[in-house]
C-alpha cells in the first residue's frame, strides 16, 4: 500500500514563510549587536540592537515580531555570539543589560501592536507617521523601564542614578534610532511603489 504525500504540506507556507522573516529579524538584531559606540555615562554601550526590535515589530508585527526576538534571546542564551559586542550565554540575561535583552520581545510586540492596530498585519502604506514614531516612542519607554529595573538591581543603583545611567544618557541614540526605522520604512515604502 503506497501513501501519496506529494499534497502534504508538513507546515503551511505562510507559517514557514513567518518563521524564515522572525529568523532573518534575529540575526538582523543580533548583527545590530556588534555596531556598539561606548557611552561615557553609563556602564551599557549604545548599540543598534533596539533598531533591529523596532524593525521586527514594524515589519512582522506583534505575533511575529515578538517571536523573532524571543528567537534572538535563545540563540544568545544558547552560546551564539548576538548579544552585545559579540557576547553571548545565559550570564548576559542576569547582568547588568538583562532588562534591556528581556524587554526587546514586549517591546517589538508593542510596536507591532500599535502600527498594525492588532494582530493582523496591514500595509505600511497606510501607517501615518505619528503612529510609526508613537509606537516607537512606546517601545522606547518599554526598553527603558525595564533597563533601569535592570541596573537597579543588579548595579544596586538609586532611582535617580538608574534612570541617569540607564535611560537618560541614551535617549539622542534613541532618537536618531526612531528616525532610521522611520526612513527604512519610508523608503521601503517609496521603492515598492
Amino acid at each position: 500500500m503506497a501513501t501519496n504525500t506529494k499534497s502534504v504540506d508538513l507546515v503551511g507556507d505562510e507559517a514557514a514563510t513567518n518563521l524564515v522573516r522572525a529568523a532573518l529579524f534575529a540575526a538582523l538584531v543580533g548583527a545590530f549587536a556588534y555596531v556598539t559606540f561606548p557611552n561615557p555615562v553609563s556602564p551599557v554601550s549604545v548599540t543598534l540592537q533596539v533598531l533591529g526590535v523596532f524593525l521586527a515589530g514594524i515589519y512582522l508585527g506583534p505575533v511575529w515580531g515578538t517571536a523573532s526576538i524571543g528567537l534572538y534571546l535563545a540563540a544568545g542564551a544558547l552560546g551564539a555570539p548576538v548579544f552585545q559586542g559579540g557576547s553571548a550565554g545565559v550570564g548576559q540575561l542576569v547582568g547588568q543589560s538583562a532588562g534591556y535583552l528581556w524587554s526587546y520581545p514586549l517591546a517589538a510586540g508593542a510596536v507591532g501592536a500599535v502600527v498594525h492596530r492588532g494582530v493582523a498585519l496591514r500595509d505600511l502604506d497606510a501607517v501615518g507617521l505619528p503612529t510609526l514614531v508613537g509606537a516607537m516612542v512606546l517601545g522606547t519607554v518599554i526598553i527603558y523601564g525595564f533597563g533601569v529595573a535592570g541596573l537597579a538591581i543588579v548595579l544596586s543603583l538609586g532611582p535617580v542614578e538608574a534612570v541617569t545611567v540607564g535611560a537618560a544618557a541614551f535617549l539622542p541614540a534613541e532618537a536618531l534610532k526612531i528616525t532610521a526605522a522611520v526612513g527604512i520604512v519610508r523608503s521601503d515604502a517609496i521603492a515598492a511603489a
